[in-house]
């Protein structure tokens, strides 16, 4: 099993993005919903669509797969 350290844990990455009226309008519709500020909704609809396209759960499987050398 591998251990992260404490920087790894905390690396972040900021991205710029740029959205029409009316997609920030409809962005602006899960305030509250989705998160309290700006960053944290768009961050959680990006998490949302790659969950429900099961990108996450196939990121996940392939890692435990890794660390266990390849067995299943």
């Amino acid at each position: 099993m591998s251990y992260k350290t404490h920087k790894e844990r905390r690396a972040i990455k900021r991205v710029q993005v740029t959205f029409t009226e009316e997609q920030w309008r409809l962005i602006e519709k899960f305030k509250g919903v989705m998160g309290s500020d700006d960053a944290e909704i768009v961050r959680n609809i990006v998490l949302a669509w790659l969950s429900e396209k099961s990108v996450v759960a196939t990121s996940v499987k392939e890692s435990m797969h890794a660390e266990q050398g390849g067995r299943t």
